[in-house]
């Protein structure tokens, strides 16, 4: 990841999915990936975990559907043709 930036983020209350644009150096070709975490204070420090409570997985669950979606309408053709 040159930018080490995601290109697209996820938020829903402390939930994160993040969402990461890949290249191969040797074919060129292009891949999404995507990291969860969740976020936690620790006395002043804000910090991120990979792991999850039981009442985070429904988040979860939905953080990584909408990042599905999104990924998909981005190798979606773009069309001016309205219906």
């Amino acid at each position: 990841m040159a930018n080490n930036k995601p290109v697209h983020q996820i938020r829903l209350s402390a939930i994160r999915a993040a969402i990461w644009l890949n290249q191969s150096r040797k074919t060129g070709e292009s891949w999404f990936t995507v990291t969860v975490t969740r976020s936690y204070r620790d006395k002043e420090e804000l910090k991120d975990t990979t792991t999850f409570r039981r009442d985070d997985l429904p988040i979860v669950s939905k953080v990584v559907e909408m990042a599905y979606t999104w990924i998909w309408e981005q190798s979606a053709p773009k069309s001016d043709a309205v219906e």
